[in-house]
């Protein structure tokens, strides 16, 4: 039982702050309004878990840039442009969400580790979620601007859509804690350091995670008691989260069958495969609640990677154990 706990903490906490959110909203609303909290704990968790990364991993993939250049074709364009369709059949809240969670960047640190796992390469996994974090203040209100046009009857939401508010945003709280993070680096004994403590910032950084999942879930209860807004039946929730499932799950498969086309080495497979298809839910957390749609397609996009990601890296490392005692026989 201790193990499981400790293997499976974070889900568990996850679920209980979101029951906590949405069940004492009302006593919680002055956290959900404090928008500095909320952009000071993305800042933070961005920059604990940009800290511990090496920035000679990311080198040695630029020697080789196919296999990550697909792997952010498919992370920020493909999957997008599937998600945008598949929204369609979505109730419309629950359908921009979706949305919002396809055009964040690859996360920072499950893509790496799911890739390890399955006997991938990391550095390319690593140097995807690099890229995609760092131009996000590009590509994520580029999107949105294109995919949600037909929203911006709402004066708050285009206001938090124009292009260069929401960059300069994403730029101050995603890019700059990311590249302070990487320039203390710069000093060796510093890198050290970073480097010794990646358990204990990755634990900071995840606690920092539910803190902004507790203030979205606070702004879930919030819009449920709310007369003036639809409610939502179980139809539409299961919807959702089948959707949500298939958009992962379809493009996780569509860039192992592209990498396969271009005959990438099995570990570049495996790497495209997680660093294309997996989202981060800091910043997606962070980019909903800001425009005021519902932040359940991200936690569960977030959630779901991590069960049926498991699930892959099991089959693609078996696989690879079957192949090679084949070989040597």
């Amino acid at each position: 039982m201790k193990q499981f706990f400790r293997q499976r903490w974070f889900l568990i906490t996850l679920l209980g702050v979101m029951a906590v959110g949405v069940c004492f909203c009302g006593v919680l609303e002055p956290l959900a309004k404090m928008k500095v909290l909320r952009q000071g704990i993305v800042a933070a968790v961005l920059f604990l878990m940009a800290l511990p990364l090496e920035a000679t991993a990311m080198w040695k993939s630029m020697r080789r840039p196919w296999p990550p250049l697909l792997a952010v074709l498919v992370n920020v364009g493909l999957l997008p442009l599937f998600a945008w369709g598949i929204s369609q059949g979505l109730e419309a809240d629950l359908g921009a969400g979706l949305l919002v969670a396809a055009v964040t960047p690859c996360t920072l640190a499950s893509a790496s580790v799911w890739t390890r796992r399955a006997g991938g390469n990391d550095t390319v996994s690593i140097l995807v979620t690099v890229i995609t974090n760092l131009f996000c203040f590009l590509i994520t209100p580029l999107w949105l601007g294109i995919m949600m046009a037909d929203r911006l009857g709402a004066s708050n939401l285009q206001k938090e859509l124009e292009f260069g508010a929401m960059a300069i945003k994403l730029a101050l709280l995603v890019v700059l804690p990311m590249s302070l993070a990487q320039l203390l680096r710069l000093d060796k004994r510093f890198a050290e350091w970073a480097t010794k403590q990646k358990p204990a910032t990755s634990i900071l950084a995840q606690c920092g995670i539910l803190s902004m999942v507790l203030l979205g879930a606070i702004n879930v209860g919030l819009r449920l008691k709310d007369p003036s807004q639809p409610s939502l039946n179980l139809l539409q929730i299961g919807v959702m989260l089948a959707a949500v499932c298939l958009v992962h799950v379809t493009m996780l498969y569509t860039g192992v069958g592209i990498a396969k086309l271009l005959r990438f080495t099995r570990e570049d497979r495996i790497a495209v495969a997680f660093a294309g298809s997996q989202k981060t839910l800091t910043v997606g957390l962070l980019v909903a609640m800001s425009l005021g749609v519902s932040i359940l397609p991200m936690v569960w996009y977030h959630v779901s990677q991590l069960f049926i990601d498991t699930l892959i890296a099991d089959r693609f490392r078996n696989t690879s154990a079957s192949e090679g005692r084949e070989s040597a026989d």
